[in-house]
């Protein structure tokens, strides 16, 4: 499962909010509601948040494994 919890870890610190990536940087609020409800977003959309946040695509997202599957 992916996991979004390193994209809400680096807005934090960066002390940026959504707020910001919405209205100054163009991203979409349906995008960050998707992000929020754990639900895939695009590889384009993953490179403009590393654009945006000047980061690695590991400081938006992580692979959890889901122990149910083998």
């Amino acid at each position: 499962m992916i996991s979004y919890t390193p994209f809400y870890q680096t807005l934090y610190q960066q002390d940026r909010t959504e707020y910001d990536l919405i209205f100054h940087h163009g991203i979409s609020a349906n995008t960050l509601y998707r992000m929020k409800q754990g639900k895939p977003i695009t590889t384009n959309t993953l490179d403009t948040l590393c654009f945006v946040l000047e980061c690695n695509v590991s400081d938006i997202i992580t692979y959890i494994k889901d122990e149910d599957e083998n």
